[in-house]
């Protein structure tokens, strides 16, 4: 079991039900999921962009991303219906909790100039969305093996009912945000 799912466990859903006043374990919200989303545009030009995308998300996660395709013809992006526009991974389960705390304690304290993570960007049905302006703050990337640098990402979907309940137990896991 990953240390971050036996801290949830043990320390953050019993802190939950007692901030929030849950009368069932159940109620405290928890992960769902992770989902990691690439958008690679200048794929349509380069076909090496999408083997980078599957590089990089199959490296940080651990785990093979589906390639999405786009799903209308737009003439003015020279994009036609069914080509790679990027790549995508949903992660769950012990998967999620390692990915998760591997962000927090690798990744995010390797992004340059970072002031914490932006407290607002919550989506109202307490899911959060990071974005990452690029991949090379995993230490699991080889720098060498990319033909370019590229952003991602990160989604976490919770249980939870507000923005103010998955706010506390991101924060709880260890996410680090602003003010």
């Amino acid at each position: 079991m990953p240390a971050l799912k036996d801290k949830y466990t043990s320390e953050i859903r019993p802190a939950l039900v007692k901030e929030f006043g849950y009368r069932n374990i159940m109620q405290a919200p928890r992960l769902e999921k992770i989902v990691l989303n690439m958008g690679l545009g200048q794929a349509t030009a380069a076909a090496k962009l999408i083997e980078d995308g599957v590089y990089t998300i199959t490296r940080i996660t651990g785990q093979k991303p589906i390639v999405t395709r786009a799903k209308k013809s737009i003439a003015n992006f020279k994009l036609r219906e069914g080509m790679s526009v990027g790549v995508k991974v949903t992660l769950r389960g012990d998967r999620m909790y390692e990915f998760l705390e591997r962000l927090i304690i690798a990744a995010i304290p390797r992004i340059r100039d970072f002031k914490g993570a932006p407290g607002r960007a919550f989506d109202g049905r307490g899911n959060y969305t990071l974005g990452i302006r690029e991949q090379l703050v995993f230490p699991e990337i080889d720098y060498d093996k990319l033909s370019a640098i590229k952003g991602l990402n990160v989604s976490i979907c919770t249980t939870a009912r507000s923005d103010a309940e998955a706010k506390s137990l991101l924060a709880a896991l260890g996410m680090p945000f602003r003010n």
